[in-house]
Order: structure tokens, then C-alpha cells, then sequence
């Protein structure tokens, strides 16, 4: 497969609808989780949730993928100064996942009706920083993990440009093994004197390498993998909707044949999950360039305008989402309901927590100065008033030269 020319930068459309299919997947994964609390133990609902909450998983992989994928195609072609991106990236990041992890702990105590103890306070606020294990803050963990040793992803497919597909390969047989390694080998072992990053292998960058190549050589070769997708597009497609039934079974089959606890069942670590998240990302990248198509042959402005609007701050929402998830949380404690009209509030449910998270981000968007705690910081509003301040100035100077050159 030729190396795709990707020197020139493009806008791909696509991109922001991929971002909101994964981000509205995560809010949904998390919402079910919530409604299975509240429905009855043993009931029907409370299975029903069960059994489809794997085929949700794909969303976690989903965002590797988009965060792999745009990296490169943002710094492939560029001349690597990396000390700069390792600047820029962690402080970008790094300002939003400190500070809403203070925020939630704060609020999360203020709502449990717990008196607020500064010194615990911080303590597990350095605690929750350092290992990232709380309000689904995993992601942005790992995030610090690749921008670390993204030069050397960088360099590797740079270094072996007529071996890209071999890279890709080798990546996936590696996540394969690895991932028959943590169901079937590692659950017997005794990890407590493993360093955390491999006890806790969920937050370990090992355990998703493959999605992150993946989107490096979709961001290389981005035009030929189009073309094999659109080719290909049924196949993706339908191969997908098996995958995605097959969940179902995989989870009695977990739980019944295999006699896994309910964690191990429905956990995302699994080589069958890591086969339909490949064919489910490969699909929502042809209904990205669906979307992308769309918009060329005119797509309702409202449409295309919610999209772009929930996938710029789509980082947003997924650092906030904890907020109205604690409160649908505290809202649900309170409803007496049957099992199934629980379950039939789940739509609900998802509204106000996208909802919810989707205002909060918005105003961090737009209130200044508060877009630094979304990834996406207002300096060009700064920017723009030094500038008329520079221009006024000139313009302050330029007058007194020409009342000099008179006098």
C-alpha cells in the first residue's frame, strides 16, 4: 500500500462525527451502569442490561483510535521539536485533568453530605492525579503515556516506511496475545507486588497499543484505507452486526460455561471484544466519511452544526460527564419504580447526562477563561487584544513622528 501524501492539511469531517459517535457511546456505557444499579436484583432489566453492556466497549477503543489518528496526522509531516509538543501537550491536558479532578472530588464530597477535611481532601487529590483511577480518568492517563513516547512511534514508522503494514500486523498479534494473557493467565496470578501500571493494567498504555498504531497508520495511509473501507463497506458492516450479537453470547458464555465473576465477564480486556472493536471502529470511520459526503451534497445546517459543536468540545464532555452522572445517580436513589419502567427512563436518563455534561462544557467553551479546563483555552482572545493594543500604540507612535517631522 503507497504511502498517502498527508503534507497538505485537510479538514476531515468526518473526524467530529467519529468523535461525537465515541463520546455518546461512553455517556451511554456509563448511564446503563447506572440504571443497572436501580433496577431490581434478578430481574429481567437488570439482565437485559447485563448482557448488552459489552457491546458498548467499543467506545474506549474508539477514543485510542481518534487520539492516535489525530496525532499524527497533526505532527507526521511536521519537523520534530519535541520538547515543544511534550510542552504544549502536557500543559493542555494536564491543566484539565488536574483541575476537574479537584472540582469533582470537591463536588462529589459536597453532594455525599460529608464535611469537607482539607488535608484528606488533598491527600486523595494527589492520589487521584498520580494514579488516575478515578472519574473516568483513565484515558487521559494513558494519553500522558503516549505523548511520551510518541517521537518513537513517530520514528518507527518513519524509519520502516515499506514495512507499515507489517508494523500493523504485528501490532495486532501482539494485542491479541496480550489480551488471551490478561483472561485467561493473568487472573491466577498474585499481583500485589507488581508496579502499578501493570497491576492496574487497564491504565497501562500496553494493553491499547494496537488502537494507537492503528490510527497512526490510518493518519499515513489515510486515503487507501478509505477506499478499502468504502470497497469493503457491507462486509464492515454486517461483519459488525454479528460481532455485536455475538457479545450476548459471550457473556453467558463467560458466565455460565467459563464461571467468571461479573467484572471478568464484562470486562473490555477480552480477544473477541478486541475483534469487534476493530470492525466497529473500521464501520464508524465509513459512517464519518458518510457524514463527510453529506455535507458536500448539503446536510441540514442544524445537523451539521450540532455535530461540530458537541465534537469541539467533545474532551470537554468526557472530562465532565462524572457531574451529571452523580446526580442521575442521587436522582434515581429516589425513583420507587417497577424494574421495566426504570429501564424505559434509561432514554432519560442519557438525555440529562449528555445534556448535562454538553452545557457544562459549552460554558467552559465559551466564558472565558474557563476553556483551559476543556483542552481548548481562549488565548486568542488575549492574543487579539495585545494586538489592538499593539495597533493602537503604533498608531500612537506613528502621530508623534509626524508631529515631530512638523514642528
Amino acid at each position: 500500500m503507497a504511502q498517502a501524501q498527508v503534507k497538505k492539511k485537510r479538514y476531515l469531517h468526518e473526524v467530529d462525527l467519529m468523535r461525537v459517535i465515541f463520546i455518546g457511546g461512553v455517556l451511554l456505557n456509563h448511564t446503563t451502569t447506572a440504571f443497572k444499579n436501580n433496577v431490581g436484583s434478578g430481574s429481567g432489566s437488570e439482565l437485559l442490561l447485563e448482557a448488552t453492556h459489552l457491546a458498548l466497549h467499543f467506545t474506549r477503543m474508539g477514543f485510542m483510535f481518534m487520539t492516535g489518528l489525530v496525532l499524527v496526522l497533526n505532527y507526521y509531516n511536521k519537523e520534530p521539536h519535541w520538547f515543544s509538543f511534550w510542552k504544549k501537550r502536557y500543559i493542555s491536558v494536564g491543566i484539565p485533568y488536574v483541575g476537574w479532578n479537584a472540582i469533582i472530588m470537591w463536588f462529589a464530597t459536597i453532594t455525599a453530605g460529608v464535611a469537607l477535611n482539607w488535608p484528606d481532601y488533598f491527600k486523595n487529590l494527589f492520589s487521584a492525579i498520580i494514579l488516575g483511577n478515578k472519574y473516568y480518568m483513565y484515558y487521559i492517563l494513558v494519553t500522558f503515556q503516549l505523548y511520551l513516547i510518541f517521537p518513537l512511534l513517530v520514528y518507527m514508522f518513519k524509519k520502516l516506511k515499506n514495512h507499515h503494514i507489517a508494523i500493523l500486523v504485528g501490532s495486532a498479534l501482539i494485542q491479541l496475545l496480550l489480551l488471551i494473557g490478561i483472561k485467561y493467565w493473568l487472573p491466577g496470578v498474585n499481583r500485589d507486588s507488581w508496579w502499578y501500571l501493570f497491576r492496574a493494567y487497564g491504565m497501562n498504555i500496553l494493553v491499547y497499543q494496537f488502537y494507537f498504531v492503528a490510527g497512526a497508520f490510518v493518519a499515513i495511509h489515510y486515503d487507501e484505507v478509505d477506499r478499502f473501507i468504502e470497497k469493503n463497506h457491507r462486509v464492515i458492516g454486517w461483519s459488525t452486526l454479528v460481532l455485536a450479537i455475538g457479545t450476548v453470547f459471550l457473556f453467558f458464555g463467560n458466565l455460565n460455561i467459563l464461571k467468571l465473576s461479573m467484572g471478568a465477564t464484562e470486562s473490555i480486556h477480552q480477544p473477541y471484544i478486541f475483534i469487534y472493536d476493530v470492525f466497529m471502529i473500521a464501520f464508524v470511520f465509513w459512517i464519518g466519511r458518510q457524514y463527510a459526503h453529506s455535507r458536500e451534497k448539503g446536510l441540514p445546517q442544524w445537523l451539521d452544526r450540532s455535530i461540530k459543536n458537541m465534537s469541539k468540545v467533545s474532551f470537554g464532555i468526557y472530562l465532565t460527564q462524572t457531574i451529571p452522572i452523580t446526580l442521575l445517580y442521587g436522582i434515581l436513589s429516589f425513583v420507587k419504580v417497577p424494574s421495566v419502567v426504570m429501564l424505559m427512563l434509561l432514554p432519560f436518563g442519557y438525555a440529562f447526562v449528555l445534556g448535562g455534561a454538553f452545557l457544562i462544557s459549552w460554558f467552559c467553551y465559551k466564558v472565558p477563561p474557563f476553556g483551559v479546563l476543556i483542552g481548548r483555552p481562549q488565548w486568542h482572545l488575549s492574543k487579539a487584544r495585545k494586538e489592538a493594543k499593539g495597533v493602537k500604540e503604533n498608531v500612537k507612535n506613528n502621530e508623534s513622528i509626524k508631529q515631530t517631522i512638523r514642528e
